[in-house]
Formats: C-alpha cells, structure tokens, sequence
C-alpha cells in the first residue's frame, strides 16, 4: 500500500507544472470571487453529505497572490451570509442566518497552468452566537478545485466547514459544498 501511495504521490508531483506565476490569478495581483454553497447536516466535510438542508451561504471573497512555505498562495478578506430557510433534521435553519467576515489563506498543492487543487484555513467573526455554533469565533478549513477559464476568470468548487474549535459547548458546525466564480485584475 505504501509504494502504491508513494507512487500516485510522485506522478501527482509530476503532473504538476510549477511556474512563476500564482495558480490562483496568474499574472495578476488582485481577485474577486463570488462563492455560492449548500448546507449540509454532517457537522464535517468528509465523509460526502447524506443530509442536504435548508441552509446556504453566500461569500464575497478579495484576494492577493502570497506565499506559503514557498508554496503559492492567495491571502483573502471574506465577508459572507448564511441563510436558513426552513427545518429539517430538529433544526430551525432560519435562525442561522447570520452574516460574517473572515480572513484566509489559501494554499495550492498541485496545479498546472489552467488548474489547481488546494486547501484553506482561516478565522472570523459570525454577528452572533447561536445553538449550532454557541460562539462568534469561526475557525474554517476549506477544500478547493478549481480551473482557469482564461488569464481573468476562473471557476472553483469547493467544500468548507466552520467552527468554533470547542472554545463553547455547543460545535454543531456548518459545513457546505458549492461553486464559485473569480475574476482576476
């Protein structure tokens, strides 16, 4: 199993044409992005959700080429909204709809010139505690795909999860899969 592993690893390394330029934005040095996600009940992101709810999140994203430990990366302000609208698994969804601003670092693994592959953290603030997340303190870990459709636009998917790393009793967490688009400048 480990010369199997090791060997997808080598080909991934391999496959991935590590250029000059930021995978994220190319030639640019800022970005928007409009990110669109469904809510899940699974409190994590993996395993793949089996519960869709009533609850989305809607995030506008600025961004700027960074390094991370000499990987490429992008720093972002995130000012976003989740919006509940209706019940589902003993859950009043509408009273999680609660806006909030973030700031991340996201950080590419594999890429090439048109896509990339990456992961995210970050911290924030959500407007007010609630019983689902029983903090204002939002920790987030953050899986990215994403393509570059030209040298200004590109196209991501994603799976993100919020919480508040049991700084309060209550972690139920939000966790959402969506899509997004970015605009490079």
């Amino acid at each position: 199993m480990k010369k199997i592993a090791a060997s997808f690893f080598a080909i991934l390394f391999t496959m991935c044409a590590y250029a000059d330029e930021n995978p994220f934005m190319g030639e640019y040095k800022n970005q928007f992005a409009l990110h669109l996600g469904q809510g899940v009940n699974s409190g994590f992101i993996i395993p793949p959700p089996t519960q869709w709810v009533p609850f989305t999140f809607v995030h506008f994203q600025y961004s700027q080429p960074t390094t991370f430990f000499s990987l490429p990366a992008r720093q972002s302000i995130n000012i976003g909204q989740t919006i509940g609208w209706g019940q589902k698994y003993g859950w009043d969804w509408r009273k999680f709809t609660i806006p909030m601003i973030f700031l991340s670092e996201d950080i590419a693994l594999f890429y090439n010139d048109k896509w990339y592959f990456s992961t995210g953290i970050g911290v924030g603030l959500q407007a007010q505690q609630n019983e689902r997340l029983g903090a204002k303190l939002l920790l987030q870990f953050k899986l990215i795909g994403g393509y570059r459709i030209n040298d200004h636009w590109g196209i991501e998917a994603f799976i993100q999860h919020f919480s508040n790393a049991n700084t309060a009793p209550e972690n139920n967490s939000y966790a959402f899969y969506g899509l997004g688009v970015v605009y490079n400048f």
